[in-house]
């Protein structure tokens, strides 16, 4: 398990880095997530290249001014940013993140935005640098597929939950893969191959203890969008082969994506804390 999460691991360290082309470096730049410009415009110039998100987690949310809030896998720190001008000078916004790339980036972002009100920790989703019942709010943006553990991430946000906190989650959820998707490495780290059903996934938020659990918002892709992230990680050479003016690779590759499209989406579950957390 830990072999599987080093690579995850590594994957994200190369696409941060730019080394290579790859699936998880293709799905960069904010492409499959639903920010506003307004949104965007107010941050750092060129964070959302580094954003490997599939949807807007304080889209739904009531985020309040003083609030704490949590960032599961806080990548480059985009979600951080918002959050943080949501919650303002008194709240609080601690982002989480296994990879020291990711928080390196997550740093520089937040220098550059001048904010001065958030924090990042190093550590797992399923074992969270984080004191009992002292979070108002857990997002998270395309992560919780990639964990290796649900069950203990999903334990881990209710723990760290104060009593009545919320959780606003955007994430890919899936039904029926195909074998082959579920036993790629790649295509996990990619976030379709350890993506679970929305029941799963509900399942899973109503017995760690988040009641009051449901999807607020789906986004469906076309399998165009889907077929452009491999075509966008293939060798040049492949990805610009053509023939009677098609490319061949994304023609391909759009048919083949069609009944994955149909059975993958992203999701945004909003949830809550039952009032009385058992000692």
């Amino acid at each position: 398990m830990e072999n599987k999460q080093g690579k995850i691991s590594s994957e994200y360290s190369a696409a941060i880095k730019g080394n290579k082309k790859s699936l998880v470096s293709s799905t960069g730049r904010a492409k499959f997530a639903d920010y506003s410009n307004e949104e965007l415009i107010q941050l750092p110039e060129g964070i959302s290249e580094n954003s490997f998100g599939c949807g807007n987690p304080l889209a739904f949310s009531k985020v309040q001014q003083g609030q704490v809030v949590l960032d599961l896998g806080c990548g480059a720190g985009l979600d951080l940013l918002l959050a943080a001008k949501k919650v303002g000078h008194k709240g609080r916004v601690i982002g989480v993140d296994m990879n020291e790339y990711m928080l390196e980036k997550a740093k520089e972002n937040i220098e550059a935005s001048g904010l001065e009100n958030i924090e990042l920790r190093k550590g797992k989703i399923e074992e969270l640098p984080i004191e009992s019942g002292s979070i108002d709010w857990v997002i998270s943006n395309c992560v919780i597929n990639l964990s290796l553990d649900k069950e203990k991430a999903f334990s881990e946000i209710a723990r760290v939950l104060k009593p009545g906190g919320q959780i606003l989650i955007s994430d890919i959820v899936a039904e029926n893969m195909p074998w082959w998707v579920k036993r790629s490495g790649l295509l996990t780290a990619a976030c379709a191959g350890g993506a679970i059903s929305e029941k799963e996934y509900l399942e899973g938020l109503s017995s760690a203890g988040i009641t009051e659990c449901s999807v607020v918002a789906r986004q469906h892709y076309e399998p165009i969008q889907m077929a452009s992230v491999v075509v966008d990680a293939l060798p040049e050479i492949i990805s610009k082969l053509s023939c009677c003016g098609k490319n061949i690779a994304s023609s391909l590759l759009t048919k083949a994506a069609k009944p994955i499209s149909k059975n993958l989406w992203s999701a945004k579950f909003l949830g809550k804390m039952t009032a009385a957390k058992n000692a």
